[in-house]
């Protein structure tokens, strides 16, 4: 069943000129199991990567939210919070819970350890997502679903792929309308393509936090 924590408040930036009708979600629902710890809290500069991917979605988003299947750990962050409807459907079910839940028609959908969004490329994927389902970057077979933008209407063919046991967040692609994004399109707002790096091991955090240092080189980790 979907919840929402009381308490909580959607979170919103100061009167940015940016944000539209678009709700941002935030999916914190994995194990962390490659990490050995919750990589949502896991701190650059003394803040969690939970409270930079807020910062950066709000800057954008008129509703923010988190989904995950546990909540106590994110109350007091300014977000909504919306548990998984669909269990052990992983992060399609956190999809479908967080579209379920939003207010708007079009959600930007990320992962809670992705400090390197920037408000250009989101903007960006709101407008590729004029006359479609859903817009997601696609390099050869490659597909990037956790930082794409999607529609309600996605909704019940998530739905239809769960009664059939598919689990890949892809699953319903084949019945939605899809903009596939190009790495040509992304380049000119982010030529590294850092906005859709995310943290599951050791290994990478430790890039990440090399990555950070670089952008940051007066800071301490």
């Amino acid at each position: 069943m979907l919840t929402k924590a009381t308490g909580c408040r959607t979170a919103r930036s100061s009167s940015s000129p940016l944000r539209g009708p678009v709700t941002g979600i935030v999916l914190a629902g994995g194990k962390s199991e490659r990490m050995g710890r919750n990589k949502a809290f896991l701190e650059l500069d003394g803040r969690p990567l939970i409270e930079i991917v807020l910062e950066r979605v709000s800057a954008v988003c008129s509703e923010v939210m988190i989904v995950t299947t546990e909540p106590g750990p994110f109350a007091g962050l300014g977000a909504l919070l919306v548990e998984d409807q669909l269990s052990g459907l992983g992060v399609l079910g956190g999809l479908h819970a967080g579209l379920s839940a939003s207010t708007h028609d079009l959600a930007l959908v990320v992962g809670c350890d992705m400090p390197f969004l920037n408000s250009e490329l989101l903007l960006a994927f709101v407008e590729w997502a004029h006359g479609a389902d859903v817009a997601t970057l696609r390099q050869g077979e490659q597909v990037e679903p956790l930082h794409a933008a999607y529609r309600k209407t996605c909704i019940p063919a998530i739905e239809a792929a769960a009664r059939k046991n598919r689990r890949r967040v892809i699953s319903f692609f084949p019945d939605v309308r899809v903009r596939y994004v190009t790495y040509e399109e992304v380049r000119p707002f982010d030529p590294d393509l850092l906005s859709f790096r995310n943290v599951n091991t050791p290994e990478e955090w430790e890039t990440t936090r090399t990555i950070w240092r670089g952008q940051h080189p007066r800071r301490v980790l």
